[in-house]
């Protein structure tokens, strides 16, 4: 039976991996260097597996030192603006309504720190929905390691045959299904260039998620 749902947080509920990219994209145009997407998705959803670090390739790229914490800062505060912009994303907030309604379960599993997390849940009035966020600095390793969706299970009381997760990545997708949920893929567009087929479901926007045929899974 189906007891909870586990939603990842960025890229799923609000599209801050985009802006991320896009001001690093920036950043390394100005020192006449192109960004590798493939590069960057080793820590989209989760660094846990990876030590990429942009300032230190872009540093590689162009031959000599640069000062890293600049280009950190940069890149935070142009991508930050951004994100100040993005909408939920499409079907986000009906489908968490909806879910809590019919008395699903609720929690949040992000490679996020709580003051990222919680603080944008608060601004985009979510927050109250969600029973537990499980974020990146209660676990000592992020995704794709299965240590953030195991603590929201127990959290949750509950097992992985009673959840399903929700995410936009690859490392969120192995991360839950190490876990042993059964994975809905919602990605942007960024990330399905990453690839995302391994999900148990590939769906193109939450607006799509039926709660009813996603039960019967589950019975």
């Amino acid at each position: 039976m189906l007891k909870a749902l586990i939603f990842d947080f960025d890229g799923l509920i609000l599209d801050t991996e985009t802006p991320d990219m896009q001001a690093w994209q920036a950043i390394f145009a100005d020192y006449g260097q192109s960004f590798s997407i493939n590069e960057w998705g080793q820590i989209v959803g989760g660094s846990g597996n990876s030590d990429y670090d942009p300032a230190r390739h872009l540093e590689s790229l162009v031959g000599h030192g640069l000062d890293r914490h600049a280009l950190n800062l940069r890149a935070r505060r142009d991508s930050d603006l951004a994100i100040l912009q993005q909408p939920v994303q499409p079907g986000a907030r009906e489908l968490i309504a909806k879910a809590q309604k019919v008395g699903l379960r609720l929690a949040i599993a992000s490679s996020s720190r709580h003051d990222w997390v919680d603080t944008y849940l608060q601004r985009l009035g979510l927050f109250d929905y969600f029973e537990f966020t499980v974020c990146g600095d209660d676990v000592q390793r992020t995704k794709p390691d299965p240590q953030l969706y195991l603590l929201a299970l127990k959290s949750l009381g509950v097992t992985a045959m009673e959840a399903l997760a929700l995410e936009d990545s690859p490392n969120g997708i192995r991360s839950a299904q190490q876990a042993g949920l059964f994975t809905v893929a919602v990605p942007i567009p960024l990330t399905r260039q990453l690839g995302v087929e391994h999900a148990n479901l590939l769906l193109d926007s939450l607006e799509e998620v039926q709660l009813d045929k996603l039960q019967a899974r589950f019975i």
